[in-house]
This record gives structure tokens, sequence and C-alpha cells, in this order.
């Protein structure tokens, strides 16, 4: 069983010391090319190229970086809380059991974490599942959000059983929940209010959001946050 989300040992290497401060110059760089008009695909190609990134390192990149006005768009819409919350539930978990992994997780312009971890349509349960899920609930209570609807991506493998956790512990903190295993989770977002997700796509098109993650993973002990735009 995997039980450390989100890591290769060539991490150690790609995303430290003198690799860092490699990547903070291209994120700078690309920063600057997406600003001007260069689509993304383009510019990020044109950026690792020129730095011999991994594609690891170019995955970073990307996660991190945002032009500018999108990176205005979505802070204008975050939001401290709210009555009623839609999270994007794999997106959600899966970057928590990153950090509780002591995997990196990357600090992006927009405010959110950002982690390497791939879903590609498998998801196992591991032994940092469980403590990912409660993390949410007791943020939850502090930001007194009532009820949380949690979306799933139903060609997901274990969807179904990463459901029957989330509602075994919700049942555990009394917590009103609602959970829906559905196709295109990251369309069906878009339309709501109080969305918890840090997929750029959704926070671009959902009217608000709340940066969850963003108020969790400071207070995890020994996580491996960079952030390449300091």
């Amino acid at each position: 069983m995997e039980n450390r989300r989100g890591y290769l040992p060539s991490d150690e290497r790609e995303f430290t010391g003198s690799s860092q401060e490699t990547l903070r110059r291209a994120a700078r760089e690309l920063y600057f090319l997406l600003n001007h008009g260069y689509p993304v695909k383009n510019a990020s190609t044109f950026i690792g190229n020129h730095y011999l990134l991994s594609e690891r390192q170019r995955i970073a990149l990307t996660r991190v970086v945002s032009p500018r006005k999108e990176v205005m768009l979505r802070r204008a819409k975050e939001k401290p809380s709210g009555e009623t919350v839609q999270i994007d539930g794999f997106n959600t978990i899966i970057t928590l059991e990153t950090a509780l992994s002591g995997s990196p997780v990357f600090r992006c312009m927009d405010g959110t974490f950002r982690d390497l971890a791939g879903l590609r349509g498998t998801y196992r349960l591991i032994d940092k599942t469980d403590a990912a899920i409660q993390k949410i609930f007791d943020r939850l209570r502090e930001l007194a959000i009532r009820r949380a609807v949690f979306w799933l991506d139903a060609p997901v493998s274990n969807s179904g059983r990463l459901k029957a956790r989330i509602a075994e512990i919700a049942e555990a903190h009394n917590f009103d929940v609602g959970i829906e295993i559905a196709d295109h989770v990251d369309q069906r977002l878009y339309p709501f209010s109080n969305v918890i997700s840090s997929d750029s796509v959704v926070l671009n098109h959902c009217p608000s959001w709340i940066n969850l993650n963003g108020g969790i993973l400071p207070d995890i002990s020994g996580v491996w946050s960079i952030d390449l735009m300091e």
C-alpha cells in the first residue's frame, strides 16, 4: 500500500537547494510571459527547456504560477466562510494526505496549496486518509460551517470506499454532510458558491470559494511547503 502520497525520491534533489533557486527564477520568468499573453503551454515549455527542468518540476511551475488577471479574479472571489460548502473531495483530501506524508506541497500565487500526487483515475486510501478527513471537519467547525457536500469523481477507483470513510467520520463529528459521486465533478462545481477546491479552472468559474487547506496546512507539523514566489 502506498503510504507516502505524492512523493518521489527525486523530490529531495529537484525541490531543494540550488534546484529550488533555479525554480524560483523560472517561476518569475514564467509569470512575466503569462502576463504578456503567452499561452501557458508554450511559455512553460520554453522556460522548462531553457532551465532543463524535469517533467515534475515543470508541473510544479504550472501549478504555482498564474497570470496576474487570474490571480486577482480568484482572490476577489475568496470568502472567509459560508453556511453550506461544496467540497472538491479528492482535490482537497489528496493535498492534505500529501502534506501529512511529508511530501512536497506548493504555496501558489492564488493562496492555495497544490501537490504533485497526480490522481489519473486511481486512488487508494492510505494511513493518512482518516487524519486528512478529520482535519477537514475540524476546520469546518472552526469556520462555523454547518453543512458540507463532498463531491467525488465517479471514474476514480475506490470513490465508494472514500465516501464510506467520510460518512463514518462525519457521523463521529456529528456533522451534517452530503456525499455525491458524480462524473465531471469540476464542471458540476462551476455554478456553486462557497466551493472548497484548489483546482484553478474551478476557482475561475465558481462565484465564490473558501481556501480551506490554506488554513489547515500551516498548522501541520513538519509540512514540506515550498513557495517559489518568495
